[in-house]
């Protein structure tokens, strides 16, 4: 597995070996000693699978209490996908990364407790699964407003293009105003 770094360094894109023939492939998409060799050193209690149409918007979600780690890739499609540092105590607190993940690339994201994540399709369609490290928690569930300016995230949409997004992400908070997330830098 190659380890990419990315501008916000507990944010690490992997790319899982893959080997391949006419049959089809193979790839190894979770291994706890090599991610404990990678700096990923955690459990997974809860694993996700969504399917969206393309523009759908997904995020910017996080958990107050109970934050999830997540590890995502997509299996159908492609996405571009988006953390965003909400650890008070950290360098990067607000600053956010953003990468292409497809069934072509095969890349995974890891993306750690104390973070905001979404994610946008940019194919037809995309499968879309993550594993999670802690259980999901509606009631400390919280949202950013994906087009919040002071966070400027550069979502891949054209300027007549809106967003397919859920009732509770349009509703959603700007960053300044979001309930904290109740962690430190990890």
């Amino acid at each position: 597995m190659k380890v990419i770094e990315t501008k916000i360094p507990d944010v690490k894109i992997l790319e899982p070996k893959v080997f391949g023939d006419e049959r089809g492939f193979f790839m190894e998409t979770w291994n706890e000693k090599a991610f404990r060799e990678a700096g990923i050193d955690t459990q997974f209690v809860q694993d996700n699978h969504s399917r969206s149409v393309k523009n759908t918007l997904r995020g910017l979600h996080y958990q107050i209490k109970q934050p999830q780690g997540k590890l995502v890739r997509v299996t159908r499609g492609e996405v571009f996908d988006v953390a965003v540092d909400l650890r008070q105590n950290s360098p990067t607190f607000g600053q956010w990364v953003g990468e292409y993940l497809s069934e072509k690339n095969n890349r995974m994201l890891w993306v750690p407790p104390g973070f905001a994540h979404g994610f946008l399709v940019v194919s037809d369609t995309a499968d879309f699964q993550y594993k999670c490290t802690d259980f999901y928690a509606p009631e400390y569930e919280r949202s950013i407003h994906w087009a919040d300016n002071s966070l400027k995230v550069t979502w891949p949409l054209d300027r007549e293009t809106s967003p397919i997004v859920s009732d509770k992400d349009g509703l959603a908070v700007l960053f300044s105003d979001a309930e904290k997330y109740e962690g430190d830098a990890l």
